[in-house]
């Protein structure tokens, strides 16, 4: 099936959307119905939506959900999560060589490792690419990643050693040699993210500030190719990519994308059959509870209210923790996911999700261990917000929450308003829906009240949920500063030989946090999603990127 006109379809949809019923019936066009099934199927085209723009496609820029499985499916690292969620070789060749200290590896490129303009991926590939993200002049969100974990990587984004100085090296074009501060036990997981994925230096100096700013302005060893992206559009289409070592087991020709912000336009283009798939949220996913092709998929995603602390260089009224707690304990969760989401997502009153990382000794959950730390109690709730406003000399608050602007998030926020303000005497809430790249920099400048935002896992260990808050890190933007807190990371980060001890620290760690309420926890995410039974094997993870369809495929 070719990509439809969906500006058009969309434009016309407009205009007959008041008329249509809730949720559209199933009827059909046989005629119409059989012809594009049986040019789709021989084509190999499959049709998503997506609810927010692509922000970057520099990977070591990554930040976001979006750009993470976009690059996940036209990029690829030494390694890459395979269909059963395992780690699986990709450009690297095989296993790594790896010392008797487990802090030197050598990793081989596969010969057959091609970008798409039919230059080979070499060793010095990732070597620059890894440099960059070192680079404090970068300012890569992911830059923590790298800090602790490779030689000399701290001292370089201190400014106190240039970034040739990082501990990775090309010993030839296809040998790679990285040299870690300590061992780490799930280093090989971290090699399958995007801020660790090669570039190709002499394309990069090509493009300059072009770089990764439109689909011509990029090479790729992935999967797929990206095209027809130019840079702010609400459309982008995958290609399979001729030059992919693998390229015998991508079943997909093409894959078309358009961005879509709303339940149920989503599920007029579903029925519609100019999309395979759809995310759901809300009374969509109420009225669809019998249909065979609904399905709930967990995920690692934790939605939370970030409060901004500091703003022009001056503290805000958030700085004080009391105003802090209360806002954070005023709003009934359990009514959110159930009247607002209704997509088989679950409260929470911490910030690692459940069924995630389990004591090494136990085996118990670390979210069943630590319990419930910042949960909704409407008395204290005000009785530390009341605290709070006499610290700072006020007997009125007037904040403002940001979101994206999906509809979900436009009910998200007016929840949260509605609850926080008949919940709280003295607090006047204001709400602001903007474009999910408008909230990043937003969040980046510290230009904001604040932000319904959220975190999904990298890998699959509670640091890299808790080291978010820490004094310096890249994706802080709340000047939330602690040394305690810092402290106690530190020696998570540091203590991989005593396994046991370093739990304990992590759980000692959250309940500092919360105890602090830098955040505010609300829901750890599932998804509704809703797929044609014809499409097979889109892989899902609650790791990483979210989507692969390394080994999607069409099958009526």
């Amino acid at each position: 099936m070719k990509k439809k006109n969906f500006k058009k379809w969309f434009s016309i949809s407009l205009l007959f959307l008041p008329l249509m019923a809730s949720c559209q019936s199933e009827k059909e066009n046989p005629a119409v119905s059989q012809t594009s099934a049986s040019q789709q199927e021989e084509e190999k085209v499959l049709n998503l939506t997506e609810t927010s723009e692509i922000p970057t496609m520099d990977s070591v820029l990554q930040r976001d959900s979006v750009s993470g499985n976009v690059m996940n499916n036209v990029f690829e690292g030494l390694y890459r999560q395979g269909e059963e969620g395992e780690i699986v070789p990709g450009m690297a060749e095989d296993e790594p060589e790896v010392s008797e200290d487990g802090m030197t590896y050598v990793f081989t490129i596969r010969d057959d490792a091609f970008w798409s303009d039919g230059s080979p991926v070499t060793a010095e590939d990732f070597v620059f690419a890894w440099r960059r993200l070192a680079d404090p002049d970068t300012e890569a969100a992911y830059s923590y990643l790298i800090e602790d974990l490779i030689k000399n990587a701290d001292n370089i984004l201190a400014g106190e050693e240039d970034p040739k100085t990082l501990g990775v090296k090309a010993i030839d074009a296809k040998h790679l040699e990285a040299q870690l501060t300590h061992a780490l036990p799930y280093f090989k997981s971290l090699l399958t993210l995007p801020a660790f994925y090669p570039q190709n230096e002499a394309f990069f100096e090509e493009k300059g500030e072009t770089y990764g700013t439109s689909s011509d302005d990029l090479v790729y060893n992935g999967p797929f190719v990206l095209s027809e992206w130019d840079g702010v559009g609400l459309s982008w289409v995958y290609k399979k990519n001729d030059t992919y070592w693998d390229a015998k087991n991508v079943n997909l020709d093409e894959i078309n994308v358009d961005v879509v912000k709303e339940n149920y336009t989503g599920l007029n283009l579903y029925y519609d059959d100019m999309v395979d798939q759809i995310t759901l949220s809300g009374e969509a996913v109420a009225s669809l509870q019998d249909k065979k092709e609904l399905t709930f998929i967990p995920t690692s995603s934790v939605y939370y209210l970030k409060f901004n602390q500091e703003r022009d260089g001056k503290p805000t009224p958030l700085a004080n923790q009391h105003i802090r707690k209360g806002i954070a304990m005023a709003f009934d969760k359990k009514g959110f996911v159930s009247t607002v989401l209704q997509n088989g997502s679950i409260p929470t009153d911490a910030l690692v999700p459940q069924k995630f990382a389990y004591d090494p000794e136990t085996g118990e959950d670390f979210r069943n261990q630590n319990g419930s730390l910042l949960s909704y109690q409407k008395l204290k709730a005000q009785q530390y917000f009341a605290k709070g406003l006499k610290e700072i000399g006020k007997t009125s608050l007037q904040l403002e929450i940001i979101a994206d602007d999906t509809a979900i998030a436009r009910e998200s926020l007016e929840y949260l308003q509605k609850q926080l303000t008949e919940n709280l005497k003295g607090l006047d809430i204001t709400i602001t829906n903007v474009p999910f790249y408008t909230r990043l920099s937003t969040d980046e400048n510290q230009d904001y009240d604040i932000q319904l935002a959220g975190w999904s896992a990298d890998y699959a260990d509670p640091l890299n949920f808790l080291e978010l808050f820490t004094t310096d890190n890249g994706n802080n933007h709340t000047s939330f500063s602690d040394n305690v807190y810092d402290h106690l990371i530190a020696e998570a980060e540091t203590s991989t030989l005593d396994l046991n001890k370093r739990w304990q620290t992590l759980l000692e760690a959250e309940k500092r946090l919360m105890e602090e309420a830098a955040i505010a926890p609300v829901y750890q995410q599932y998804k509704a999603i809703l797929k044609k039974d014809y499409v097979q094997d889109v892989i899902t993870s609650t790791v990483g990127p979210e989507y692969t369809y390394k080994w999607t495929t069409i099958k009526k």
